[in-house]
């Protein structure tokens, strides 16, 4: 029941952040910048630390992670870059957007949002302690997923009335989380998979999307700044954790 409650609590975090996108669309590309960096801090101080954590306590190596880490960026820019590829020629592309890959973006990120929930119901089932632990750090963040499903969403030309549906369905995955953990459990081996996947994907949108974005029409230092406050952002947040 307390891990249930803790994941309407995240529920409300993710709603809140997204919504404060979808109120702030004329500075997204501030937005854009925070987000770059959270995703890139979620990468470096959460997800492959505890992909190494778990590969330490199992006594595995780290080839197959780091295999996986770099399928899920390689996945992605083969997603992306097929949708680009049409008829027309490459001069005639110019800067324009496909509403299709914000929406695989936004997807991913509810399916990290749902194995968030996983991770509160399965930290519950080995104590309490770890439980509420691990609930507080997804709650802390959950607002910068909200935000970052809405963000992709927008950037990618989808209309607000799309992001906000994405953006329910994001808040809605850690529930769904939770409550799937009554069903069924997730060997170590496929956890560091999936984390490998997940933070090339990360990488691939952080790094190859959103920052040249971010920059291409607004680049100052006040983004720069705000790149280094979201990935000091994580990096704090992981620390408590």
């Amino acid at each position: 029941m307390i891990a249930l409650l803790l994941s309407v609590a995240a529920f409300i975090s993710t709603l809140s952040g997204g919504l404060t996108g979808l109120r702030n669309k004329d500075k997204l590309h501030r937005f854009l910048g925070y987000t770059a960096g959270v995703l890139i801090g979620v990468v470096a101080f959460d997800l492959l630390p505890e992909i190494f954590k778990i590969l330490t306590a199992t006594h595995k190596t780290a080839t197959w992670p780091m295999i996986a880490l770099v399928c899920g960026f390689l996945v992605f820019h083969i997603v992306e870059k097929s949708i680009l590829i049409h008829r027309t020629n490459e001069t005639d592309y110019g800067p324009h957007h496909h509403p299709h890959v914000g929406v695989a973006s936004a997807l991913a990120l509810s399916g990290h949002s749902f194995l968030d929930g996983v991770g509160i119901g399965l930290g519950f089932k080995a104590s309490s302690t770890i439980g509420i632990a691990v609930a507080i750090a997804v709650i802390a963040h959950d607002f910068t997923d909200g935000l970052n499903t809405v963000n992709l969403m927008l950037l990618n030309k989808n209309r607000s009335a799309k992001a906000l549906a994405f953006l329910i369905l994001d808040a809605l995955a850690p529930i769904l989380g939770v409550l799937s953990t009554l069903l069924f459990s997730i060997s170590s081996n496929g956890l560091t998979l999936y984390l490998g996947f997940f933070a090339g994907f990360l990488l691939y949108i952080g790094a190859s999307e959103i920052l040249p974005e971010a920059h291409s029409e607004h680049s100052s230092y006040q983004t720069i700044a705000l790149t280094i406050i979201g990935a000091l952002f994580i990096f704090i947040v992981t620390r408590f954790a």
